[in-house]
C-alpha cells in the first residue's frame, strides 16, 4: 500500500519548492509537468510513497529540477509567471493532510532575489 509522503511548500519569486519529507529514500522518481507533479519512492523500510499534486499555476517542466539528500527530496520548479505569489500549491482549493507551508522558509519576497538565485546555484551544483 502506498502512502502520501508529508509535505512542505514555500513560494518564492520564480521558483515554487516543494520538500518531500522521506529519509534514506530510494527508486526516488519526479515528473514534473506544465501543470502537475508526481513523486514517488521507497524508504529504507521498504515503504512506498506516492504523491500527485495538481499544481496551482503553470510551471516550466523544463526549468525545474531536484535534489535528494539523506532526510528528504526538494523539488523547485520555475515559474510561467514569475514574480507572482501563489497562495496554494494545489489547484484545487484543498489543503491535504499530508502539505504543510514550510514557515521557516517563507519570507517576504522584498530583496529576495539574489538570495533566491544562489540558492538555485547552490542546488545546480548539486
Amino acid at each position: 500500500p502506498r502512502q502520501p509522503a508529508k509535505t512542505l511548500w514555500y513560494d518564492r519569486p520564480r521558483y515554487v519548492y516543494l520538500e518531500f519529507c522521506v529519509e534514506d529514500s530510494t527508486d526516488v522518481q519526479v515528473l514534473i509537468e506544465d501543470q502537475r507533479l508526481v513523486f514517488s519512492c521507497k524508504n529504507a523500510d521498504g515503504v512506498e510513497f506516492y504523491n500527485e499534486i495538481n499544481l496551482y499555476a503553470r510551471v516550466n517542466s523544463k526549468d525545474s529540477r531536484e535534489k535528494r539528500s539523506d532526510r528528504s527530496i526538494t523539488c523547485f520548479m520555475r515559474k510561467w509567471k514569475e514574480k507572482v505569489a501563489w497562495p496554494r500549491i494545489t489547484k484545487e482549493n484543498i489543503k491535504p493532510a499530508w502539505l504543510s507551508v514550510d514557515f521557516d522558509n517563507w519570507r517576504d519576497w522584498e530583496g529576495d532575489e539574489e538570495l533566491e538565485r544562489a540558492m538555485v546555484e547552490q542546488y545546480a551544483e548539486v
